[in-house]
């Protein structure tokens, strides 16, 4: 297993999951039930609301249409642009000159948006630790985790159509296989040292979906019912929540 301490991310200094809100309050409302607490809001340059379980950041943006993606947050967004096209990745967007907000969007091969925005002084990076991060004796001690309500944030999983082309490209942003397995599908983790994605070549799920894990999942998912979060059964303890921004969450159980 690569040490995650000689990972270097070069898309930014801090990570989130961008996703759109048509109503940011319901949003807030819903993901402190999953054990998240605001950290940040303001109305300028768009209605914004930033979350955390201090393991994540979620940005909350007010938008009517459905969107998340994985975002990097630096002060010279354009140098790394700049430096990403070098290598032969095409922006689907960036910004025009007099762009508040300086923000490039480029998407892997099976879709999933990643964007790189320059932003001043004023985000931090969560400090809590993932399952990336943790001693993995305490997988199974939820007393250690981080979000003592959704477990242990494990990876934001991504179906993909080729699994080999998929590594090559995250490979390409900075990102290493920090495991890779051929059952029960082929799939794998992979880390730049500030994000982790799991690339599932598998037909379960269709969207990017951010993940939790516990060993004492069923006790949770039973204590985030009594709110009124709506759970789908996937089989096994597992489930999956829909977000009022109409995105997915999994929280799978584990096994010893």
């Amino acid at each position: 297993m690569t040490p995650l301490s000689t990972l270097k991310p070069i898309l930014g200094d801090i990570s989130a999951f961008t996703i759109n809100s048509p109503d940011l309050e319901a949003s807030l409302s819903f993901y402190q039930k999953l054990g998240f607490r605001e950290v940040m809001r303001s109305d300028f340059p768009f209605p914004f609301i930033q979350v955390t379980d201090d393991a994540i950041l979620i940005m909350l943006r007010k938008a009517n249409e459905p969107y998340i993606s994985l975002t990097y947050y630096v002060k010279d967004a354009g140098t790394i642009a700049a430096e990403l096209e070098k290598k032969g990745i095409r922006f689907v967007s960036k910004p025009k000159a007099n762009d508040f907000v300086q923000r490039y969007l480029f998407q892997s091969p099976d879709g999933m948006n990643i964007s790189i925005v320059g932003v001043p002084d004023g985000f931090s990076k969560p400090m809590g630790k993932t399952m990336l991060t943790m001693d993995q004796a305490d997988y199974f001690k939820p007393e250690t985790y981080t979000n003592k309500t959704a477990g242990m944030f494990g990876e934001f999983a991504q179906p993909v159509a080729d699994l080999e082309k998929s590594i090559e490209f995250w490979q390409k942003i900075g990102f290493t296989a920090i495991s890779k397995f051929a059952s029960p599908h082929p799939w794998a983790i992979l880390s730049d040292g500030l994000s982790i994605v799991g690339l599932h070549q598998a037909k379960h799920f269709d969207s990017p979906t951010i993940t939790f894990f516990a060993s004492d999942m069923k006790t949770k998912i039973d204590a985030i019912k009594q709110p009124g979060l709506a759970c789908k059964e996937m089989g096994s303890g597992n489930v999956v929540l829909t977000t009022p921004e109409q995105q997915k969450i999994f929280l799978f159980k584990m096994g010893m």
